[in-house]
């Protein structure tokens, strides 16, 4: 049952656009939309293959620094998957081994390969709020959006500002806004990986 709660979380993230910026993260300035990309959210095992779960990012440029920008969105700094992704592996692994972790969220058929999650041991993330849910520790972002699953499941389809609440953003973890060529960001997800993004 978990794992059923766990894929139908992930899954409900597929298509949702995130159009939302209302400043500039560098410099705080007015910005304008630029175009809107998909970036991966993260890949579920269904059966023998794999199906890609994305998500519709806009970016924006700022009027002021022109610095480019992504609309606020689930990812967290220096991260290739989802929040609620990188939530699932940190939430286990505050009550077992990382590689245990590892293990059970592939068993899960989330597929993430190991150099991602050795990375992601090591950066710095907010607290991780999380309940016990069937003897297992649960981030709270992955039983929100399993909540929302079931609501659009009637037909009422997520929206971008719902699926965002519910993986918890805006996060209280904002560092000091940053400027790498035309990449910036602060909290959850407002830089840009190239190697995310996808072309329509």
């Amino acid at each position: 049952m978990v794992t059923d709660i766990v894929q139908t979380a992930v899954c409900a993230m597929d298509g949702i656009e995130f159009a939302s910026r209302d400043a500039c993260p560098a410099c705080g300035g007015p910005v304008q939309g630029y175009d809107t990309r998909r970036k991966k959210f993260a890949v579920i095992r269904e059966g023998g293959s794999e199906r890609l779960i994305s998500v519709n990012v806009k970016r924006f440029t700022c009027r002021h620094c022109g610095s480019l920008c992504n609309a606020d969105e689930p990812f967290y700094l220096g991260t290739r998957f989802g929040s609620p992704v990188v939530d699932l592996f940190v939430a286990f692994s505050s009550v077992m081994p990382q590689n245990q972790a590892a293990r059970i969220i592939d068993a899960m058929g989330i597929a993430v390969n190991r150099t991602s999650w050795r990375n992601y041991a090591g950066i710095s993330l907010p607290e991780i709020p999380a309940t016990v849910f069937f003897g297992m520790k649960l981030p709270v972002s992955i039983l929100s959006l399993s909540t929302l699953a079931a609501r659009s499941s009637e037909g009422d389809r997520i929206k971008g500002a719902e699926a965002l609440a519910a993986c918890g953003f805006p996060s209280g973890f904002r560092p000091a806004a940053r400027t790498s060529g035309t990449s910036t960001g602060m909290g959850k997800g407002a830089g840009i990986h190239k190697d995310e993004m996808m072309t329509n």
